[in-house]
């Protein structure tokens, strides 16, 4: 039987297991073992993506005003939908440079949550949990270099452009994983390089002279902690010395490039991103508050939204035209929606039941909508996605095992993406 199911192609052990599962099991559907095992079937013939800019919303942005407006007054308010170049999916007028892109996008227009305050919302986005008082679970750039590994030795491969104090990290998978800040992009990694006052021979010396100091402490205490703390200088000192630290400066960029992603720090840090990822950061993400829109909603969406439909639209089109699209998985999120009624403040309030998100790149088929919310946007309507649904779909572009076990130093067990299932008809 094993030499049997080697011999078939990857549809044809599908069929077999999925068969299998009805036949012998009595099952209309497959099982849970057995989708898994499919969805990995399928996932070795697909390339996996190898890098994630990801983009975070924070604030919870509005679906209705963006990825998934609605022809009803009721609940649109004054924004109206346009069409994109791929017939029959239209965006809000928000976005019209992503229209122009749309046959390069796949829109999730039914994530659903359970959580609706903000700090909680942002953690189960992150992490795929709910956050314990005794355990502080990993961001999904932890995960991603815990299972992925590192691409370039000598960059780190987490990296967070722009975010709070409220950030996850790498929980308790240690501060080896933990993402490099950089708060402002267009100054790049601060600290990188020696001040003029000490020349290189200095340098060297002491760092002899720590390591001297710090032998008999590293040698009597052979924790992990203590052992990370060694590799963090280490890791330092290697990315001073690296010809990569150019990658965080884009001011090698030309005017004309910094243009087209947008002279504004969203834009900027979109270009940075692009430079990172090019030189083998394996995961980068990006934090944009301000969606937040409980009063005068109509008039701050169009100075929210313009920022990212510029930048957005023209990474997807730089990186298809340098080839790196493929390889390249884009992502962008909120941790709620907002409210399909408009308050008395011409604002919308927070709405975890249904909102959108977009995939793009890393084998994702681009030009498509997957799920659907209700006619006024209130619930999820086909094909709900959880967020951890969401956050195994990320990582089974990545070729990752979302579901494998890591434990947590109280002894319990957690994956990436909890119980989550990847949503894989996104994928070619």
């Amino acid at each position: 039987m094993r030499k049997m199911l080697r011999g078939l192609d990857d549809v044809s052990r599908r069929q077999f297991v999925s068969y299998a599962a009805k036949t012998c099991l009595g099952l209309g559907v497959m099982s849970p073992l057995a989708a898994q095992a499919a969805a990995r079937s399928a996932g070795a013939a697909r390339k996996p993506a190898k890098n994630v800019i990801y983009m975070f919303m924070n604030g919870g942005l509005s679906h209705l005003d963006t990825f998934d407006p609605k022809n009803n007054s009721e609940v649109s308010g004054p924004v109206s939908a346009i069409s994109t170049n791929v017939s029959g999916i239209q965006l809000s007028e928000n976005l019209p440079e992503l229209a122009k892109q749309m046959d390069k996008i796949a829109l999730i227009r039914s994530l659903t949550s359970n959580q609706g305050a903000h700090e909680r919302g942002q953690y189960f986005v992150r992490t795929s949990h709910t956050p314990r008082g005794s355990v502080q679970h990993p961001a999904l750039g932890a995960w991603t270099v815990k299972h992925g590994g590192r691409i370039n030795p000598t960059l780190p491969s987490n990296v967070l452009i722009g975010g709070g104090g409220a950030h996850p990290g790498a929980g308790f998978l240690g501060s080896e994983f933990t993402p490099v800040r950089i708060g402002n992009p267009s100054a790049g990694l601060q600290n990188a390089h020696l001040p003029g006052s000490v020349n290189p021979d200095q340098f060297q010396r002491r760092l002899q002279l720590m390591e001297r100091f710090d032998r008999p402490f590293t040698r009597k205490y052979e924790h992990r902690d203590v052992k990370t703390y060694t590799e963090f200088y280490d890791e330092a000192v290697r990315l001073m010395r690296s010809e990569d630290l150019v990658a965080f400066d884009i001011s090698k960029e030309s005017a004309e490039m910094r243009e087209a992603y947008g002279n504004n720090r969203f834009g900027q840090a979109t270009l940075l991103a692009r430079r990172l990822v090019q030189n083998g950061v394996r995961y980068v993400e990006i934090e944009h508050g301000g969606w937040d829109t409980h009063a005068n909603n109509f008039d701050a969406m169009p100075d929210r939204t313009a920022p990212v439909d510029q930048a957005l639209a023209t990474l997807l089109q730089d990186l298809d035209a340098s080839g790196l699209l493929e390889e390249t998985l884009i992502v962008l999120t909120t941790e709620f929606g907002r409210t399909p009624n408009i308050n008395r403040d011409a604002g919308r309030d927070h709405h975890p039941r249904v909102f959108s998100s977009l995939l793009a790149g890393g084998g994702i088929n681009g030009g498509q909508v997957y799920g659907k919310s209700d006619e006024k946007a209130y619930a999820a309507a086909e094909n709900p996605v959880t967020v951890p649904d969401f956050n195994a779909t990320i990582a089974y572009a990545l070729g990752l095992q979302y579901d494998e076990r890591v434990f947590a130093p109280s002894g319990r067990p957690f994956t990436m993406a909890d119980d989550g299932k990847p949503v894989t008809d996104l994928f070619t």
